[in-house]
């Protein structure tokens, strides 16, 4: 069995939108679910784009967008208008063939859909629904909308980022969608695990803010213990003498290092000589850490960030080249890992796509197509899994509960 076939047999249907839904969905096609995801012609998946115009719709807007694309590879698309009694009936359907509906919704739409996990499982006695609304589905913030940054911000992790002067510091424009993508897939497969085990379905519900609650672990440990907020203090961690980036030669290069050990320092005073040496053994040096910085940052000024990672590294200290677009396209280790794939996709041409970063034996799983455009498998889906007719696709095109082309609102 290949990763690639893992899930072979196990149906999604994907309601989400944006990075953080459709990434867990995405990692359960890569492992070979036949994830359907199901957008409307009026309110597709707003990572198609933030605004819609008509000159957009013209262009072929919808089908452009790279953050798009990247997330909703290996999967189908169908166009339902839900808000239509027979678009939610289609929906319907669908979940009686599914084994999970996903939905990142904030907590006020299913209801005004009426669509709920009591009413999927009437459809489906064994359907797991996984909601993955920011602050989870219940509690004063339960209907609050919020993207990644602000999921951030609720964390509380800006205020245990950079320096103890700093403004609240972010680690990402949107790190609450990546963490909570993840965290999305891991439910997903503890969920479809307990649902082939016992033959049951259940509703999840994930807070992303709360998926991030242990990477602030420290600072909300620290704080409950003696009232005190932990120091901010920029790369810098425990033990470390020497934790931090550092400028090299050229525009925007950059070389991270860690000096966490005696023979750390003994290997890094060696190579760099008289300039450090003076600040004495490792307990010594730990009171003159902006000193050593600072000599460090002389050291390497003038080198290139790609020769001071591999000096450090053969001589055990960990280092690493900041990379750019550019240099991680074209990283000698990820061609020899095959981690790009490359996909030919309408109205983009041919594009890079990142390999799942899990694998079964050697080889990295096969992404077998690039992400669907706006209802796509609207036939396919509608006639071979719930059986219509050509005539009543027609009909279904002709009322605009599906259709291929994003319309600019009617309300």
């Amino acid at each position: 069995m290949t990763a690639a076939t893992l899930l072979n047999g196990i149906r999604i249907i994907d309601l989400s939108m944006g990075w953080a839904g459709p990434l867990a969905c995405r990692h359960m096609a890569d492992m070979g679910a036949d994830v359907i995801k199901v957008e409307s012609c009026e309110r597709f998946d707003w990572w198609r784009s933030w605004e819609a115009t008509q000159e957009w719709i013209e262009s072929n807007g919808a089908e452009k967008s790279t953050a798009f694309n990247t997330v909703n590879r290996n999967k189908r698309d169908i166009t339902l208008d839900l808000e239509h009694p027979e678009g939610r009936t289609l929906l319907l359907d669908l979940v009686k063939t599914a084994n999970i509906v996903v939905e990142n919704y904030s907590g006020s739409v299913l209801p005004k859909l009426d669509l709920s996990f009591e009413i999927f499982r009437k459809a489906k006695p064994d359907i797991i629904l996984l909601s993955m609304p920011a602050f989870g589905s219940t509690g004063p913030w339960s209907n609050f909308r919020a993207y990644g940054s602000t999921v951030e911000q609720s964390s509380g992790l800006p205020h245990l980022n950079g320096s103890g002067d700093d403004l609240p510091t972010m680690q990402h424009v949107a790190l609450g969608d990546a963490v909570g993508g993840l965290t999305g897939a891991a439910a997903i497969l503890v969920a479809l695990r307990h649902q082939s085990r016992t033959g049951e379905g259940q509703f999840v519900d994930l807070s992303q803010v709360e998926g991030l609650f242990p990477m602030a672990s420290h600072g909300i440990l620290e704080y409950a213990a003696t009232g005190n907020s932990p120091e901010r203090t920029g790369s810098r961690f425990g033990n470390s003498l020497v934790r931090g980036v550092y400028a090299c030669k050229g525009e925007d290069q950059w070389v991270a290092i860690e000096c966490s050990s005696e023979d750390h320092w003994s290997a890094l005073t060696d190579e760099i000589g008289k300039a450090l040496a003076e600040f004495g053994d490792y307990a010594t040096a730990k009171h003159r850490v902006d000193e050593i910085d600072s000599v460090l940052s002389d050291s390497f000024r003038d080198k290139e960030a790609k020769e001071v990672m591999r000096q450090l590294q053969s001589i055990g200290i960990p280092a690493a080249a900041a990379l750019t677009t550019v240099d991680i396209l074209n990283d000698p280790h990820l061609a020899q890992r095959g981690f790009w794939q490359f996909q030919e996709r309408a109205f983009v041409g041919l594009q890079p796509h990142p390999s799942p970063p899990y694998r079964v034996g050697k080889e990295p799983i096969s992404i077998a197509s690039a992400a669907p455009t706006l209802g796509e498998h609207n036939e396919e889906i509608l006639k071979t899994v719930l059986g219509l007719e050509d005539e009543d696709v027609s009909r279904l095109e002709t009322l605009g509960v599906i259709g291929n082309r994003p319309r600019m609102p009617s309300k």
